[in-house]
């Protein structure tokens, strides 16, 4: 049953809304067995029951299909928890400033953990008026490449696109900046700490 809608997720959330199995199977027009059956790993829901399912339980679709429901206890929006999400298909970057199910090409993407950067992925910081000149020198080919250079700031998020065969460089406003980062294509995100 996990890999398509858990069973253990519908009974914690019918029973955080205080449905019964029999007022749940009523508003889905399907017999409380059935409902027990999803439950116990017996049985799936049919996919034409998912939005109504979903609606049900007071959560989204993807959260219903992830098999977890996201609260935001980020309410402060520290730009330092952002989550960044890559997908591998098309190269569609998403930014997060709390928890979040993100899901791109048919795909649920998690979160990337960004390491500390090494020797191959190590950020060149120059300052220039009031500006970081921020480059590496990594290769720039067609299938080995640096996609992205970001920077978090205190109030926001900036993000450089950066395409193969092109230059592996990009500018961003000095003030508020607190990190950098970049994402290799091929070895994932790296984290640069600014002074």
């Amino acid at each position: 049953m996990n890999q398509y809608v858990t069973g253990a997720m519908i009974k914690r959330l019918r029973e955080k809304r205080k449905l019964t199995q029999l007022r749940l199977a009523e508003e889905l027009s399907v017999s409380e067995k059935t409902v027990s059956k999803w439950e116990t790993g017996r049985g799936y829901p049919d996919i034409s029951l998912i939005e109504p399912l979903s609606e049900a339980l007071g959560i989204s679709v993807i959260e219903l299909f992830s098999g977890e429901d996201v609260v935001n206890t980020n309410r402060a929006s520290d730009m330092l928890r952002a989550k960044l999400f890559v997908c591998p298909i098309c190269g569609n970057i998403v930014q997060s400033t709390g928890e979040a199910v993100v899901s791109c090409c048919g795909l649920t993407l998690p979160p990337l953990e960004a390491e500390s950067e090494d020797a191959e992925h190590s950020l060149h910081v120059e300052r220039v008026d009031d500006e970081y000149y921020v480059s590496i020198a990594h290769e720039m080919s067609k299938t080995h490449y640096i996609s992205f250079i970001a920077a978090i700031r205190d109030d926001g998020f900036e993000l450089k696109k950066l395409y193969p065969e092109g230059s592996a460089g990009a500018y961003f406003k000095i003030s508020g900046t607190r990190e950098l980062l970049c994402y290799c294509n091929r070895h994932g995100l790296f984290r640069t700490t600014v002074a």
